[in-house]
């Protein structure tokens, strides 16, 4: 069952897949909410990060509502559908990204953990915290979604564990969300290409 509440783009890095979902964005005749994943970063600890997120700062327009949640991301969708609902005000989320999303959950796992199964157990966990988020967004009678994604699983098998569970988990996730969105888009060198819808 597709959501039309729902539009995912996905593509690899430096691919336009942001550029793509804020020109969506803009285009809504209804408010917009950024709804960022990114964990702050100052200057001093990562200078090159920092950069590229004053880029994606100074492109988007100040007048779109920017909220920033690096693991309780249902929580926040949720409370946004409340908002609306309440005020009669529908919204556009654009949520950038789902990616990052999976990252921070997986770098949440204490690395310390060495048995195979409770990582597997851990790892099957990030897909549930995934499938809820899912299930928010689909229930979300007030917003409509624009969902940014990374593609990971053109290139070559990594050669460590996490990279390889963020590989995997996030191949899931995106599967999960391309079969409820009502819109897919796939980008390469900055030209959309419509896959579903």
């Amino acid at each position: 069952m597709s959501n039309a509440n729902i539009i995912l783009i996905t593509g690899g890095a430096r691919s336009g897949k942001s550029q793509f979902a804020e020109r969506l964005a803009l285009s809504s005749a209804i408010p917009v909410t950024y709804l960022a994943t990114m964990q702050k970063v100052s200057a001093t600890a990562d200078s090159e990060l920092y950069e590229r997120i004053s880029k994606h700062q100074k492109r988007r327009p100040k007048h779109w509502e920017l909220l920033e949640e690096p693991l309780l991301v249902a929580q926040k969708v949720s409370h946004l559908n409340e908002r609306g609902s309440q005020d009669g005000q529908s919204r556009l989320v654009l949520l950038d990204c789902l990616s990052l999303f999976v990252s921070n959950l997986l770098l949440s796992i204490p690395a310390s953990i060495n048995d195979q199964a409770i990582k597997n157990e851990l790892l099957e966990n990030v897909l549930v915290e995934a499938r809820q988020l899912l299930e928010v967004m689909s229930r979300a009678d007030s917003l409509n979604f624009i969902v940014v994604t990374n593609e990971v699983g053109s290139g070559i098998v990594p050669d460590n564990f996490l990279a390889r569970a963020f590989r995997d988990t996030l191949g899931s996730t995106n599967q999960m969300f391309a079969e409820r969105a009502g819109e897919v888009y796939a980008c390469f060198s900055g030209l959309p290409l419509k896959l579903k819808g």
